[in-house]
This record gives structure tokens, C-alpha cells and sequence, in this order.
């Protein structure tokens, strides 16, 4: 995954995350990951945004599962918070600068985080399961 520079330096770490997250996704064959690049979005909660997903309430927990295990394997980071675990709708993973949105597809289009965020800049990831 390359992620697009902004005006604003990328922390070594936070690139690292970001890929061990999108690994995470993708092992699990996730659908439609895109990276969101929030950091010259005034007021934005964190610095990327990564979003994807999955077909079934098992699919969402094990993308879930899979990214919090690429990320603790590499790095030693446990999400500094974690929410939507038992609904398996909309589950998101904060690592503080990187925030992982696991979305049921209904609920992505319901939601519309891409949009929300319009200012972004929004970098789709290649995957044989888009």
C-alpha cells in the first residue's frame, strides 16, 4: 500500500501502522479498502482513517480479530479503544493517529465515512477482492 503525501510529514510509524492494518483487512479478504488522509482536514479526530467491508457478522469479527493481531505482532499496540465488538455492524479500532472503521456493507452505505470526510484525501487500496 503507498499512501499519499500531503503537505504534512508521515510519521515512519504511522505509515507502518497503516499498512499493518490494511494487512489485517485484506487476510481476511475485506472488501473496498480505502485510506482516508485526514491530516489537512481541519478538526479531524485523527490523522488517517481506514475503512473497509465485510459480507457477515463472522466476516466483520474476524477482520476485526485479524487487523488487531498484524498490529500487535509487528508492534506491540493494542487499540486504545474499541467499539461495536458485540453488534458486528460498525466496529472501530483506535490506534490514536489510525482509526480502523470494519463496516457490514449496509451500514457503510448508511453511514457514507467517505463522504462525511469529503475533504480527505481518499486513496483506495488494491485487492484482488474489491
Amino acid at each position: 500500500m503507498t499512501v499519499k503525501k500531503g503537505k504534512m510529514p508521515v510519521e515512519p510509524k504511522t505509515v507502518e501502522l497503516n499498512d499493518l492494518v490494511v494487512q489485517g483487512m485484506a487476510e481476511k479478504k475485506a472488501h473496498d479498502i480505502v485510506v482516508l488522509d485526514l491530516r489537512n482536514v481541519k478538526n479531524a479526530v485523527a490523522d488517517y482513517f481506514i475503512i473497509c467491508s465485510g459480507n457477515s457478522d463472522t466476516q466483520i469479527d474476524a477482520i476485526c480479530d485479524s487487523v488487531e493481531e498484524f498490529v500487535y505482532k509487528a508492534s506491540k499496540q493494542s487499540p486504545w479503544k474499541k467499539e461495536g465488538k458485540q453488534n458486528k455492524e460498525w466496529i472501530l479500532l483506535d490506534y490514536i493517529d489510525v482509526v480502523a472503521h470494519i463496516f457490514k456493507k449496509d451500514k457503510r452505505d448508511f453511514y457514507s465515512l467517505e463522504e462525511l470526510w469529503g475533504d480527505a484525501v481518499i486513496t483506495p487500496v488494491e485487492s484482488s477482492h474489491n
